[in-house]
């Protein structure tokens, strides 16, 4: 179904069961594919070849140059997989040369205003939420969260089930399995509650805190590091994170410096003694 009050190319090619609401614009060289929907005000540039069941909100824009202030015509396009979400007023750019493509996969969830820039690659079941900002050639893995007004230096990567917390600044690679503290935009642990989630058992998560302790704890050099994780994770549950080690150019994100002293909080009595009954104490970090 087809709003008349939309403007669609008679050479864009459209599958069934599509709905196009009032005021879209659908430029020619576009693909959608079976059981698409558009709320009303969206609009699909040239070189848009998008698969099925995607659904785009109100105000949102797929295709466009890209924004480089060397960008020249011809562009590349866009590949958008199938199960996709992109909620109100979500840009997505093309390529910035006319033989590549920005890459979607299947099943990402796009919240509002997430802005993907030119010649990202983007896997599956990813979650954008308001405000994430991707510079140009950035790349996202599978199931990765983040979190809102994050923004991503281009030519960097995220890797599979890694959380960035919102608002954090990413100028290098974030590994697969971590998490980034939105405020310091360090790296504070494995995201744990992520990776069990996605069935990781205890024994997995046992030999990722290893791995963990190895790249971010050890007194090894980088070389050292990226050897040992060669020799000694190529397989199993870490192998993903040795080959991303192993591939980045960008260096990847440190993690955050521990806390410099603690506070150590007890239960006392009203004479100032501590209480033998009282539960263990609470240890606070500061400084």
């Amino acid at each position: 179904m087809i709003s008349p009050l939309s403007v669609v190319s008679p050479d864009a090619q459209i599958g069934n069961n599509v709905e196009i609401g009032p005021f879209c614009m659908i430029e020619p060289e576009v693909s959608i594919g079976n059981g698409c929907k558009l709320d009303s005000h969206v609009v699909i540039k040239s070189g848009a070849i998008i698969g099925e069941n995607n659904q785009f909100y109100a105000g949102t824009v797929i295709g466009g140059p890209p924004q480089h202030i060397s960008a020249l015509p011809p562009f590349g396009q866009i590949h958008i997989g199938n199960n996709n979400v992109f909620r109100e007023n979500v840009t997505v750019h093309c390529s910035l040369k006319e033989s590549g493509a920005t890459l979607i996969g299947d099943d990402n969830y796009f919240m509002i205003s997430a802005h993907i820039a030119h010649d990202c690659v983007i896997g599956n079941s990813n979650v954008l939420v308001n405000n994430v900002m991707l510079g140009g050639h950035v790349v996202i893995g599978n199931r990765a969260m983040l979190g809102g007004a994050v923004a991503i230096h281009q030519n960097c990567r995220v890797g599979s089930l890694a959380m960035v917390g919102g608002q954090a600044h990413v100028v290098q690679d974030v590994p697969p399995f971590v998490t980034v503290d939105g405020l310091t935009s360090k790296i504070v642990g494995l995201n744990q509650i992520g990776l069990r989630r996605n069935g990781r058992t205890s024994e997995d998560l046992k030999i990722l805190k290893g791995a963990y302790f190895s790249l971010y704890r050890s007194e090894m050099t980088w070389k050292e590091i990226q050897q040992f994780f060669q020799d000694n994770y190529s397989t199993g549950p870490v192998a993903e994170l040795t080959q991303f080690i192993l591939s980045t150019k960008r260096g990847i994100v440190r993690e955050r410096a521990a806390s410099r002293s603690q506070l150590r909080v007890a239960e006392v009595d009203e004479s100032g003694i501590e209480r033998s009954d009282a539960p263990p104490t609470l240890r606070v970090n500061v400084g």
